[in-house]
């Protein structure tokens, strides 16, 4: 039996407009024309190489009500593989799906259309021999389902909060053995999840809130009974399992015994915190006992540059700060985030026009400045904190807090009589 050739790639956000300015032509902000790029390079690449079967880990959009704009360009690329007779799985996301039982999810039109050729996960399903275009393949999705979805399926009580999250793990667990159990073992194996997975790496700034993922075991998605394993969800791009990881060649070995276990990875640079990952998508030759793992990079995404500054010298400030930006040809269409910390006192030595200027060739420029204020002031070695009278204590504070002049003069006054009044209107304010 020949090997099943699948294109995966996940988390393709494509409305995610956070920054710069609108296309004059399309009228789509150039940001959405970057990741728009990215996935018509990825649905290219499924056509030229007629792959088998095409799985989208889910995530199409940044939130769960798209414009109809948006949902109209994502609609045009995977109609694009439908009409090339590929088989494409589509599972919903996070970022796709109502926290509300009973309200339509972001692909939801692909579903209630039955758009041939387009399958649509919206809750756990095993996909059996031929029920994906009729492929010698079988498929365990796993799409993110809510909380309260999730208890609603496996009919959950919810009388302790605290270990729902264990007991809804515990279920996925039972429920993807029973799957495994009724697999045909002459098949290859792919199981396909939008979640996250124990000891998956994040990037620098995480797209899920702590505490409220349910996070996969890594014993689970490493079961040699899989043949292949296709996450989503996680913007860093990683294997977990055996064989090559991002940027490597296909033959790399790997850990032994265990299915490829991928992350590909969002298809565009999201934020500052995926400054200076490389973007992926992944074609894999799966067979019965193996996978063939091709990483593809993903080539024209938008550079981010994220540089900071921790001033510690007031002499040449606008040459230390002209430093640490990027060349101006490097900068060229960049996305560019310069973070300055420095005393408040030195906010006039700092040339904002200057930065700007030499900040033009950038797509687009965050200038972000961080005063510090003295937190503290000491006191004379021969001084305690307790030897102080309360009225004394409030002077420190707002020095420390650079209040001055009449300010302080005038608060100190009203501390004053609020401390005398306390006392009962006596002259000692020792308290």
């Amino acid at each position: 039996m020949s090997a099943v050739k699948i294109l995966h790639f996940a988390d393709a956000h494509i409305d995610m407009a956070n920054f710069g300015r609108h296309d004059p032509a399309s009228g789509l902000p150039v940001r959405v024309i970057d990741f728009l790029k990215s996935l018509d390079a990825i649905v290219d690449a499924a056509i030229q190489e007629k792959v088998d079967l095409v799985i989208f880990a889910g995530d199409a959009y940044k939130d769960r009500s798209p414009q109809p704009t948006f949902q109209r360009e994502w609609g045009r690329r995977i109609m694009r593989l439908a009409n090339a007779d590929i088989p494409t799985l589509l599972l919903v996301g996070n970022h796709d799906l109502s926290p509300s039982i009973g309200r339509a999810h972001a692909l939801e039109e692909f579903k209630t259309l039955e758009v041939q050729n387009v399958f649509v996960a919206d809750e756990p399903q095993f996909y059996r021999a031929g029920e994906l275009g009729g492929l010698p393949v079988q498929v365990m999705a796993l799409p993110w389902i809510s909380r309260s979805g999730m208890m609603a399926f496996f009919d959950l009580n919810a009388s302790d909060p605290a270990a729902i999250y264990a007991e809804l793990e515990g279920k996925i667990h039972e429920l993807v053995w029973e799957w495994i159990e009724q697999a045909d073992d002459s098949l290859p194996t792919i199981f396909t999840a939008h979640a996250s997975v124990q000891g998956a790496a994040f990037g620098g700034e995480r797209t899920v809130m702590l505490g409220s993922d349910l996070v996969l075991s890594g014993g689970l998605v490493r079961n040699p009974a899989f043949d292949y394993v296709a996450l989503g969800h996680i913007h860093k791009p990683q294997n977990l399992g055996g064989g090559p990881g991002p940027g490597e060649p296909p033959d790399t070995p790997g850990a032994a015994g265990q299915p490829p276990v991928i992350y590909p990875g969002s298809i565009e640079r999201v934020d500052f915190g995926e400054a200076q990952d490389r973007k992926y998508y992944v074609i894999a030759e799966v067979e019965k006992g193996a996978a063939r793992v091709h990483w593809r990079e993903l080539a024209g995404i938008r550079r981010f540059y994220d540089r900071r500054v921790a001033l510690e010298s007031d002499k040449n400030v606008t040459d230390r700060l002209r430093a640490a930006l990027p060349r101006p040809e490097d900068m060229h269409d960049a996305i560019v985030r310069l973070s300055i910390d420095y005393p408040r006192d030195w906010e006039a030595l700092i040339d904002e026009v200057a930065l700007r200027e030499l900040a033009q060739p950038a797509f687009e420029f965050h200038l972000v400045k961080r005063p510090q204020m003295e937190s503290r002031i000491r006191l004379p070695e021969d001084q305690s904190i307790g030897s102080l009278a309360p009225a004394e204590l409030l002077d420190l504070y707002w020095k420390s807090a650079h209040v001055e002049g009449e300010d302080r003069r005038a608060l100190l006054k009203l501390a004053e009589d609020i401390i005398q009044s306390v006392n009962g209107g006596g002259d000692d304010a020792t308290g």
